[in-house]
């Protein structure tokens, strides 16, 4: 007994003799790089009668997101006028947001995917930063619902993956100019807050790259048709204007539009054994447009809407004529300890 009490003294003295070292040298880690992210959070290069950090370091946020996409198409095959309208399953997801003096961690669920309601596949980053950001999405979408027309004569389509798969990757970026008083940040993800009314002349790049393939036969699709695959990719290089408007103490009203004119693009499609490549016309346009609305609600909340919209227009009416649009809505609500 004597030897186990012996035993049980050494060890509780290991225990509180050993950790106050590693406490002390983690704590001095912990210090020094939270030192760093402060230096690095309020050295922001910001107007501060326009812009301006929350005084807090942490901020909480939840949201619930909503995107959607549509594919249309139109032209002449085969001696005739077609017209095609495609949507995709609307996916809706929940997450959760946590940032620490400018950066973040985000985690998201679709409870539709968990239930097995949904089965297509989309994954999104978005980063906002005060001068440079970005958007970049991938969906691999195979149940559309819609209509297609040929020479007047319409017919609903419901695709499945036997059917119909598209697969399709969108790039956006933005550079801001006036960054010292307009904020994306301050519309979007609430780590800057919008003083004043303010806007900037914005840069941007676009790209994407879009794989199709109609497999199956006897639809109103491909009625009397081969399968057919399709291979696009386009790069643009453009600018636009952003404004932030501030009506009233608390409120922040953004709207940003970034057209970009295609300067790089390669599509073929083949038919069977037939392919055909969709020859460049000026100008064929890819458009990023943001719109928002924040309500600082006291001391440590807000609360916000928010929609990033993007087209693709390519093609001419007299070959083939393809527009994609993309859409993602999300409402927010978040809390600055």
């Amino acid at each position: 007994m004597r030897k186990i009490k012996i035993t049980a003294l050494f060890c509780v003295s290991l225990l509180t003799a050993t950790p106050p070292a590693d406490a002390q040298k983690a704590f001095s880690l912990s210090h020094f790089a939270d030192s760093v992210l402060m230096v690095r959070y309020w050295r922001a290069n910001i107007d501060t009668n326009y812009v301006t950090r929350p005084q807090t370091k942490w901020t909480l946020t939840g949201r619930f997101n909503v995107s959607g996409s549509t594919i249309s198409a139109e032209g002449k095959a085969h001696g005739k006028y077609f017209e095609t309208r495609l949507s995709a399953d609307k996916k809706a997801t929940v997450s959760v947001g946590v940032n620490y003096l400018g950066l973040g961690l985000n985690l998201s669920i679709n409870p539709a995917k968990i239930l097995g309601k949904y089965s297509d596949y989309e994954l999104g980053f978005r980063s906002y930063g005060k001068r440079v950001g970005f958007d970049i999405t991938y969906q691999d979408a195979h149940n559309y619902k819609g209509w297609t027309e040929v020479d007047g004569a319409r017919q609903d389509v419901t695709t499945s993956e036997d059917l119909f798969r598209l697969k399709t990757a969108n790039l956006n970026a933005y550079y801001v100019f006036n960054a010292h008083r307009f904020s994306y940040p301050a519309a979007f993800v609430s780590s800057y807050i919008q003083r004043r009314s303010a806007g900037s002349f914005l840069l941007a790049a676009s790209a994407m790259w879009q794989k199709g393939e109609i497999k199956g036969e006897g639809s109103g699709v491909t009625e009397g048709r081969k399968p057919i695959d399709y291979k696009m990719t386009h790069i643009g290089i453009g600018g636009g204007y952003g404004y932030n408007y501030v009506p009233a103490q608390g409120w922040l009203l953004h709207h940003s539009a970034l057209p970009t004119l295609i300067v790089y693009s390669s599509s073929t499609f083949t038919e069977g054994d037939n392919k055909l490549s969709l020859h460049y016309r000026f100008p064929w346009l890819i458009v990023t447009a943001r719109s928002a609305i924040v309500k600082q609600i006291g001391s440590n909340k807000f609360a916000g809407l928010s929609v990033v919209y993007n087209f693709t227009g390519v093609g001419n009416r007299d070959n083939l004529s393809i527009h994609h649009q993309k859409w993602l809505a999300r409402v927010n609500f978040g809390l600055r300890l």
